[in-house]
């Protein structure tokens, strides 16, 4: 199966320090050597990868536990707008559908809760991943 094809991959980026740092993310195919994902501009993810590329991938569910028997990928990630981020947002909301509606209104009601609101899914990313 197609990292494509997955519901939910691995996104490991990593800090300043070579610290990595795993999150689970929604997963759309971009063609067939890439995915991606849209996510927050203020987002720790989006954060990491202002200031590296270099990320790695595996298919999990959605608590972030990676899928027996499925391989870890190292890949490079690039943040993208415009017509790159409005490609991904059609292709995220048919596949998600009704929950892109329902973890916008959590996201919101989180930031409102802890005071600090960060846009939702305003920031695309493109996942390649690099050839061994």
């Amino acid at each position: 199966m197609a990292l494509s094809d997955e519901r939910y991959m691995l996104l490991t980026t990593f800090r300043r320090d070579g610290t990595p740092v795993s999150t689970p993310v929604w997963v759309v195919g971009i063609d067939d050597a890439t995915v991606g994902f849209w996510t927050s501009s203020g987002s720790g993810k989006a954060k990491r990868l202002a200031h590296t590329d270099r990320v790695s991938v595996q298919p999990c569910d959605a608590r972030g536990r990676v899928k027996e028997g499925s391989a870890k990928l190292e890949a490079t990630a690039r943040m993208v707008s415009g017509g790159e981020l409005d490609a991904i947002r059609e292709r995220v909301v048919a596949k998600y559908g009704f929950q892109t509606k329902i973890t916008k209104v959590l996201g919101t009601i989180g930031g409102l809760i802890r005071g600090k609101r960060i846009p939702y899914g305003d920031t695309g990313v493109i996942v390649t991943p690099v050839s061994s």
